[in-house]
This record gives structure tokens, sequence and C-alpha cells, in this order.
């Protein structure tokens, strides 16, 4: 059985849309799980469309998300270069051949050079003589080289995912191969390159379901073996008023980068996207790391109908994964956003961690929970009365003295303790633990809603800050006498 090689080839246009990610997880996977081989190569011959830095991006993007190539830009190969702009004598070589076999000629026409729109090409430069196209070439007329297509007949192929597929050629256009400027268009570039490198099974958007016909006659044209293909269907979004369309910015993040950026983890992004169109036989599998992936994923098992990309449900993926990490792991993933609001130390970072772990679903929501440990908010004080919890503003003031008199002895600071030390308040009082709980909570924090209770934030705070915000509360309370 010759060995699986695939490749992952994207055009450095700018970010990493989920749906560029997909293919490249998809191509990866089909690799890896047959012990074969994967390939980055950088198809950056669209001048117009190249984004500095936009190759950056990608090879970040594979990195982090470890789907670790064999061949590409960074790493070389024996296939190389791996940037179709380093590769341009190679594809004039072919063009000529196809030239010489009549499979490709000279277009000298005054139009856009890419002039391949659905009503096809028409010009009679196809029907040139040599003479003729030799006094052009003489004259330097600027040409491009056009594929010479059968009008006749049928081109057929197989797809994985979605069956045979025919497409009458008499459908299909002259498509331009070598631009004006020398470079190569995708259409012929990457069959080209495919060949060189060997790869044998290519995986796509289904966009290209069509036009991979047109690429059939060009392998057949070169004498050449096609690969097998996967053409992978849409990722679809909601709309608001309920329907479906491409997934786009209207929907949310669409790149890879802004879904980190706004908290969601590497490894819960890949296996969400992993399940956009693909399952495992196993229906029991849904948590799956990457090492999983490889081991269950068979590509024939990718679904034709359109995937949805919930954002609800990625968002209780990552819960889940954030919820498994190491305390440590997410202390490290959690302190770029702990350091936008936090500008000192607190009397017990641990304890904050623990805090805030099984309450956080994406990594950017962490600011805005824990703003109030930076300082004391200037909270409407008529908040401490409240009729569910039994407070009013006079027993909220017996609450503060007392608990501050009693709390003053706590040695050990610590939640269970504190907690302990409230519960007596409550018995001196005569009160509920919950009157208590709510008063301390609101007095220590300023905000009614908190990321964990009132002895949890107390000893993220320490004893000495709690006491000051529990003074300064009852000070605010001792003026409304």
């Amino acid at each position: 059985m010759k060995k699986i090689v695939t490749r992952f080839a994207p055009s450095p246009t700018g970010y990493m849309h989920i749906g560029n990610l997909r293919t490249a997880l998809y191509s990866y996977l089909l690799a890896r799980h047959n012990n074969g081989k994967f390939i980055l190569r950088i198809e950056d011959t669209d001048r117009k469309r190249f984004i500095p830095g936009a190759e950056d991006i990608i090879l970040n993007t594979l990195k982090t998300t470890k789907l670790n190539y064999d061949e590409g830009p960074d790493i070389g190969g024996p296939n190389g270069p791996y940037r179709q702009s380093e590769r341009k004598d190679i594809y004039l070589e072919y063009a000529q051949q196809l030239l010489d076999t009549q499979k490709a000629y000279y277009c000298f026409c005054d139009k856009d050079e890419e002039n391949d729109s659905p009503e096809g090409h028409k010009c009679d430069c196809a029907t040139l003589s040599p003479a003729e196209i030799k006094a052009k070439l003489e004259a330097k007329t600027p040409y491009v080289i056009r594929q010479r297509v059968p009008k006749e007949g049928v081109t057929t192929y197989h797809d994985h995912i979605f069956g045979d597929i025919s497409i009458e050629n008499s459908t299909m256009q002259d498509i331009v191969l070598i631009k004006s400027d020398g470079y190569p268009t995708y259409n012929f570039a990457h069959i080209i390159d495919d060949h060189l490198m060997g790869v044998t099974h290519v995986v796509r958007g289904s966009e290209y379901l069509t036009s991979t016909a047109q690429y059939v006659v060009l392998h057949e044209a070169l004498g050449w073996e096609t690969p097998e293909y996967y053409h992978l269907p849409l990722i679809m979004g909601r709309n608001a008023d309920g329907e479906v369309s491409k997934l786009s910015k209207r929907h949310g993040s669409v790149s890879f980068a802004d879904l980190v950026e706004n908290g969601y983890l590497p490894e819960a992004i890949i296996n969400y996207i992993a399940l956009l169109g693909w399952h495992p036989k196993d229906d029991e599998l849904e948590f799956l790391t990457l090492e999983d992936l490889v081991r269950e994923f068979d590509a024939d098992d990718i679904r034709k109908s359109a995937a949805i990309f919930d954002y609800d449900k990625l968002k209780w993926m990552n819960e889940k994964y954030i919820a498994n990490l190491s305390l440590e792991e997410f202390g490290s993933r959690a302190k770029p956003y702990i350091d936008q609001v936090l500008t000192h130390n607190l009397a017990d970072y641990e304890a904050l961690l623990r805090l805030l772990q099984p309450r956080v679903q994406i990594l950017s929501e962490i600011p805005e929970k824990i703003k109030f440990f930076e300082a004391l908010e200037d909270f409407d004080i008529n908040l401490l009365a409240n009729d569910k919890k039994k407070t009013t503003l006079e027993n909220a003031r017996e609450i503060l003295k007392k608990s501050i008199d009693i709390l003053n002895k706590v040695e050990a600071w610590k939640n269970e303790a504190l907690f302990s030390t409230l519960n007596e308040v409550a018995t001196a009082l005569g009160l509920k633990p919950m009157s208590i709980m709510w008063v301390i909570r609101l007095a220590v924090s300023g905000n009614l809603v908190t990321v964990g209770g009132a002895t949890e934030i107390m000893e993220v705070l320490g004893k000495d800050e709690s006491l000051t915000r529990l003074n300064s509360t009852l000070d605010r309370l001792q003026k409304m006498q």
C-alpha cells in the first residue's frame, strides 16, 4: 500500500479561518492515522493579496495546535522549497511541456489576465499559427499561458465524501496557468507541487468540488496520476433570525487567533473543530485529545452535510477543558488575564485560582470577575438591606461590628475557619447564616454577583485587606445614622 502523504497549503492572505484550520486538522489526522506524511506548503503566488506577517500566523497556529508537519518552509525537507514564490522556474518548465504538447497556449488578449468568469474565456488566441505566436513573442507582447481544455466528453473523478463527480468538458474554461508576471496561478501551481511532493490525498473545501475536474484534466495532460480527494462541506453559522449561512464575522470570532484571544483553549478549539462534520464511531466519545483524534479518525466517516458552528457548545466544551487543567497549568493560562486588572499581590493567589477555575467558561471572563479584588468599589450602601436575605441597614451595622470584632481574633485566615467564625456571628446575633454572608460578601466586594462566597473572597484578600474593607463599609453605615 502506498504511503499516504497529505498537505496543508494555505495562502498568506490574513488570519487563520476556522475552515482553514479544520482542513489542516483533517489533513494532519488523515496522515497520522495511517502513519503517513504531513506537509506544509505556503501558496503565495497571489502577490496582490499577500499580507506581510500572515505566514507567521500560519506557522504559529500550527505550532500552538501541535499539528506538527514533516516538511515545510521553516524546517525544510527533500521536496523544497515550500513557498510557491520560490518555485517559479519549476512551474515554467511544466507550462512549456503543456505548450509543446498543445495542451496549453499563449493568450495575448488585452484583458483581465484571469478572466475566468462563469461564461468562460473567449478569444482567438487558441487558434494562432506558430508564426503569429512567434511574432508576438518577439515583439514582447504581454501574454498569459492558458490551459487548452477538450471541448467534448465528460471528466469524472471520485470524491471520498461526495462520491463520483462528473463535469461536461464543454462547461470548463481555458483557465490561466501562468500570469503575465511569470507567476503561476493557484490552479496550476498546486497541481505541480502536489505531484512533485508525492501528495496522495488532498483535503480541501467543497467550493473546489466542480473545479477539481479541471485539475483532473491537467493531471491527465501531464500524464500524472490524480490524488484521492476529500472535499469538506461548509461550516455554517446561525443568524439572528435562526437561519444559517456561511460562517462569517457576523456570527462571532471566526479565526483561531481571535478565539484564543477571547479565552478559548487551543486544545478545546481543536477538539470542537474536529467534530464539525466528523464523529468517532463510538458515539460516547466527545472529549478527545489530539492523540485520541489520531487514533479514532477515519476520513471516510466525514459527513457531506454542512456543519453549524455552535459558539455555546464550544464555550461549554472549553469550560470542561479549563476545569480539567491542573491548578498550576490553569494559573499559567489565566495569568495574562489576571494581570490585566490586578496590580498588586493578593494575600493568597492560589486561593484565587481555586476560586476561579470551576467558575470560568472562557479565560477572557476573568478580568471582569476579579476586578473587585483590586479595590473595593463604591457600591450603593442601601443594597445591604435585602428582604430575601432578612437584612436591614440596622442589623447590617450589628453584623459588621460583631464580625469585625470576632474576625480580628482569627489567626488561621482560611475559608473553613472564616466560615465557622461567621456562623458564630449568626448564632450570637440570632440571625441566619445567609444574612451574615450577604452583608459580609457585599461589604468586602462591593458587588451583587461575585466569583465565590464571602469567606472565599476574604481568604484571597487576606486578613488586613478584608478588615479594612469591612471597616470602610461600617464607617459608611455609621455616617448614615
